[in-house]
C-alpha cells in the first residue's frame, strides 16, 4: 500500500461523492475518521444540491460546496466551482464516487494527492484523473469508502456517522408525531424508492402495518417524498385498517429526527432507509436490483431481505422489471420485523408465526440477511 504523508498540522482535505441521496449517508464515516485522526484539519465536501442539507452542520466538516445537478454543462458554474476549490487549496483530495464527474471536481482544485478507486469500482476516467488509486475490494459500500484512507494510514476507523440534528429538527418530529395523534413507540413505513425496480407493492406494506398493529399494537407511520409517492402511502395508509398514519411532507432532515423516535425502519433501497439506519433506527431493507451484501443498511441491528439478484450493470437495474422486489413475501417482511422487535423490546411475546420459505440466512458488515438463492437476468 502506498502512503500519502501529511506534515501539516492542520491539513485541507476535500471529499467528493456528489449524489445519491444513500450514498453520501454511507460516506459520511469518511469525515468523521478523518476529524478523529486530524483534529485541527479543515475538511470540506462537495456534493451534489439535494443531498446538500443533510452535510450542513455535520460535526467533522467546515465547510461544504453544494452543485446543482448538470453542473458540468455550465461553464461559468464550472469556473465558480474551480475558484472556491481552488481558494480552499486542498492538500489531498478522496474522491470516493470513481465516475468522471466526481474525478473531473477533484482534478479542478489543482491539488496533486487525489486518491480514488480502482478496478470495478473506479469507472470511466476516474482512474487517470485521480492519482493514487486503491482496491475497492472491500465487500460492504461503507467499508468500501473507508478504504481511500488506507493511504494516509488510517486503517478500519470506527465507523460514526454523525448525522446533524438540531433542536428544530427534533421539535419538527414532535409536531408531526402529535398532528398524527402518535405516541410512541411506532413504526416507520418507506415507500417510496428512486428506480421503479426498486419498488415493492404498496398493498404488502399495508399487510405489513396491519400485521404490526394486530400482533405488537405498534402503529405506523407512511413517509413520501413527491406525488407518486404521496399516492402510494395514501394507499397504504386506507388498506392498512386504521394501524397507519400518513405523514406530512418532510425534509431529509425531520425524517432523520423522526427515525429517531422509531422502533422499527421498513423500507425499500433508498436515501431514506439508509437515513434511518445511519441515526440509529433498526431497520428492515427490502432489496432488489443491488445486492444486499454490498448496499444493505450498515450495521447489526438491521435485516435485510432479497428476493431475487440482479446480476447485470446499473442500467440494466434501473430498468428491470419488479420481479426481483416482488419475489420478497409479506411473510418474510413480518418475520424481520418480529424479530426485532422481540430482540429489542417485548422478548417476553411470541408473535403469530410466520414463514419466510426459500430463504436462507447470512450475514455481511453487521447486517443480517435473508435472501433468495435464485438470481433474476435482470432484463425488463
Amino acid at each position: 500500500m502506498f502512503t500519502v504523508t501529511i506534515s501539516k498540522p492542520s491539513p485541507r482535505i476535500l471529499i467528493v461523492r456528489l449524489s445519491a441521496i444513500g450514498d453520501v449517508i454511507q460516506a459520511m464515516p469518511l469525515a468523521s475518521a478523518l476529524r478523529d485522526r486530524y483534529p485541527d484539519a479543515r475538511l470540506a465536501w462537495v456534493v451534489g444540491e439535494p443531498a446538500a442539507d443533510l452535510l450542513r452542520g455535520h460535526a467533522a466538516l467546515d465547510e461544504v460546496f453544494p452543485v446543482p445537478r448538470g453542473f458540468l454543462k455550465s461553464p461559468s458554474g464550472l469556473w465558480r466551482l474551480r475558484k472556491r476549490l481552488r481558494a480552499f487549496r486542498p492538500d489531498v483530495v478522496l474522491e470516493a464516487q470513481g465516475l468522471t464527474k466526481s474525478a473531473l471536481v477533484g482534478w479542478l482544485s489543482s491539488c496533486r494527492r487525489r486518491i480514488g478507486f480502482r478496478g470495478v469500482w473506479g469507472r470511466e476516467l476516474s482512474p487517470w484523473l485521480n492519482t493514487r488509486l486503491v482496491d475497492g475490494d472491500r465487500m460492504h459500500v461503507v467499508d468500501r469508502n473507508l478504504a481511500l484512507l488506507g493511504p494516509l494510514g488510517i486503517d478500519r476507523p470506527e465507523v460514526r456517522f454523525d448525522v446533524p440534528l438540531d433542536e428544530a429538527d427534533r421539535r419538527a418530529a414532535d409536531r408531526i408525531l402529535a398532528e398524527a395523534d402518535l405516541t410512541e413507540p411506532l413504526a416507520i413505513i418507506n415507500p417510496g424508492a428512486g428506480w421503479a425496480s426498486k419498488l415493492w407493492p404498496p398493498e404488502r406494506f399495508a399487510a405489513v402495518a396491519r400485521h404490526l398493529g394486530e400482533t405488537w399494537d405498534l402503529p405506523s407511520l407512511v413517509v413520501w417524498a413527491g406525488e407518486d409517492e404521496r399516492c402510494r402511502a395514501e394507499r397504504i395508509v386506507t388498506e392498512s385498517a386504521l394501524h397507519s398514519r400518513l405523514a406530512p411532507p418532510t425534509t431529509l432532515r425531520e425524517l432523520a429526527a423522526l427515525s429517531t423516535r422509531a422502533v422499527l425502519f421498513i423500507s425499500s433501497d433508498t436515501g431514506p432507509l439508509h437515513l434511518a439506519a445511519a441515526v440509529g433506527a433498526p431497520c428492515v431493507g427490502l432489496f432488489g436490483p443491488w445486492p444486499v451484501q454490498q448496499h444493505g443498511p450498515y450495521g447489526p441491528r438491521h435485516i435485510a431481505l432479497q428476493g431475487l439478484r440482479i446480476d447485470r450493470g446499473t442500467r440494466q437495474r434501473r430498468r428491470a422489471s419488479s420481479r426481483s422486489m416482488e419475489a420478497i413475501s409479506v411473510q418474510a417482511v413480518c418475520e424481520a420485523c418480529d424479530t426485532i422487535l422481540h430482540r429489542d423490546h417485548w422478548q417476553n411475546v411470541t408473535p403469530t408465526e410466520v414463514s419466510s420459505s426459500g430463504a436462507t440466512g447470512s450475514a455481511s458488515a453487521g447486517i443480517t440477511t435473508l435472501q433468495s438463492t435464485s438470481r433474476a437476468s435482470g432484463t425488463p
